[in-house]
């Protein structure tokens, strides 16, 4: 590219060559309302999703009077999670990675199934973006509206619905991070703290973080996060295949394309008539009918745009529509179109459901057959053991016993494996040694307790059983093995 304009010339009067350009700048992408079948399906998961994010945190949830009664809860001073009737400890977090994989594997599955359904639908991307995009049709207007105020240049009127839209963004993003930070406080609790100036400075601090983001990512960048800055159409891309049900434009049918075909036409046109409906309601710029690209997002919004056009025409609808490849081929040689919920059940998907459905039976038998009690013993290794003035054989224990239920719980530790041996505790004086200790353990709490065991001269060395008992109306119990040190030989 050579720059001819005067004022840039060097004198020797030779044309300076200008700066290649690595990049092109962004076009404003203005998405055309458009009503339908996939838009009502898009408005009703969009109300869904809200709805579970913002009202959530204010189920509550009876767990009696030692733990909070917030449904949903993750408490990050005391290392608890609560999800309605679970409640999951930090050395039980193999829970939260089984539902993290469950999670990606589901995506998996979705999209084997139906393309990439949950970036159209359900993404909070999307979702939030949509929000944005409905904003700037109420200020601003419907597509042409916005593209004529855009080129406009700066005057009042066009500065006071800026302020206006972006208020409002600013009002949605703020009440998105407001709701976040009542996932891990009492949600009543905080909202008082928070409108009182008390809350703590991460609360005000993550809201913050919050509020910028998802204004900037869904007010102004859109498109931009889902086709260049998220890693998933990526995998996604990797992932379709000539089986998988997706957006397609079938070009058998529409082309070639044109309102209306010329007397000498020798071709006549397909049903497509060119009004670039369908890519005017994309709300990531790109054309369905250049084929599969990384920035459909599968939200099926064009097809509602073309089948509109299709009935206004008289002609049939699904010439852009949900398909696979395959199918489409079919179609095309003339055969019957297969049913949608029929292309979903092939053999990569019933995988993936196999896989899913197995990691999440099996949470499920982890959840219901833990304990809710738990013990761990830590024998001094300095000294190993100590012989008493009066010939006996002493060794030292750290014990850890856990409530993990949300009431006290009566326990006693009991001495197994060693004829004669006694213990007692720290707390207890030596004369008031026993066989077994009882502790009552607060709700929700883990208590720690130094044991010393005494055996008679000769012990040798031995496995030392201890035995938890919860006394209460559910019973349980759990055991742990320790060792008795004692020395091989003795004066």
């Amino acid at each position: 590219m050579v720059n001819l304009d005067p004022k840039n010339q060097p004198k020797g009067g030779q044309p300076q060559a200008a700066p290649q350009r690595l990049h092109e700048d962004r076009k404003g992408i203005f998405p055309r309302a458009i009503t339908g079948r996939f838009r009502r399906l898009k408005w009703a998961i969009m109300a869904f999703c809200l709805a579970v994010y913002y009202i959530t945190p204010w189920l509550r949830w009876h767990r009696g009077p030692y733990s909070p009664d917030q449904a949903v809860l993750i408490d990050m001073a005391h290392r608890r999670f609560y999800m309605f009737a679970i409640e999951i400890w930090p050395q039980e977090f193999y829970f939260v990675a089984g539902l993290l994989i469950m999670a990606g594997i589901g995506l998996f599955l979705v999209t084997s199934a139906v393309g990439r359904a949950w970036c159209g639908y359900a993404c909070p991307q999307t979702v939030w973006t949509d929000i944005f995009q409905h904003v700037d049709r109420l200020i601003d207007g419907d597509r042409n509206a916005q593209m004529r105020l855009n080129a406009a240049p700066w005057s009042a009127g066009k500065l006071g619905k800026r302020l206006l839209k972006w208020s409002i963004y600013l009002v949605i993003s703020v009440s998105t991070g407001g709701a976040f930070i009542f996932y891990f406080a009492d949600a009543p609790t905080l909202a008082h703290d928070l409108l009182t100036g008390n809350a703590a400075s991460i609360a005000y601090s993550t809201i913050f973080v919050l509020t910028v983001t998802t204004m900037w990512f869904g007010g102004f960048m859109r498109e931009q996060v889902c086709i260049y800055m998220c890693p998933w159409p990526r995998i996604q891309s990797a992932m379709l295949d000539e089986k998988s049900l997706i957006v397609t434009y079938k070009d058998w049918r529409g082309e070639p394309r044109g309102k209306k075909a010329a007397k000498d036409a020798v071709t006549p046109l397909g049903d497509c008539i060119d009004c670039g409906l369908c890519a005017a309601v994309c709300p990531t710029g790109i054309d369905i009918r250049d084929g599969a690209q990384l920035g459909c997002i599968t939200c099926a919004l064009c097809i509602d745009a073309c089948d509109e056009v299709m009935a206004k025409t008289g002609r049939p609808r699904g010439l852009i529509d949900y398909a696979t490849l395959e199918d489409s081929d079919r179609e095309k040689a003339g055969a019957k179109a297969t049913t949608h919920w029929k292309l979903i059940w092939h053999p990569r998907t019933l995988v993936y459901l196999g896989i899913w459905s197995a990691i999440g039976l099996g949470l499920l038998f982890a959840l219901g057959t833990r304990q809710h009690i738990s013990l761990a013993i830590s024998k001094d290794r300095n000294p190993p053991y100590m012989l008493l003035s009066s010939g006996e054989i002493r060794n030292a224990y750290a014990v850890r016993w856990k409530n993990m239920e949300g009431r006290p719980r009566k326990m006693e530790l009991v001495l197994d494996g060693v004829p004669g041996a006694v213990m007692w505790s720290e707390d207890m004086a030596k004369a008031a040694a026993t066989r077994n200790l009882t502790r009552v353990i607060p709700a929700d709490t883990t208590e720690p307790l130094r044991i010393y065991v005494v055996a008679p001269s000769g012990s040798g060395e031995q496995k030392l059983g201890f035995t938890l008992h919860a006394l209460d109306a559910e019973g349980g119990a759990t055991r742990y093995e320790s060792r008795f040190d004692a020395p091989s030989s003795q004066p």
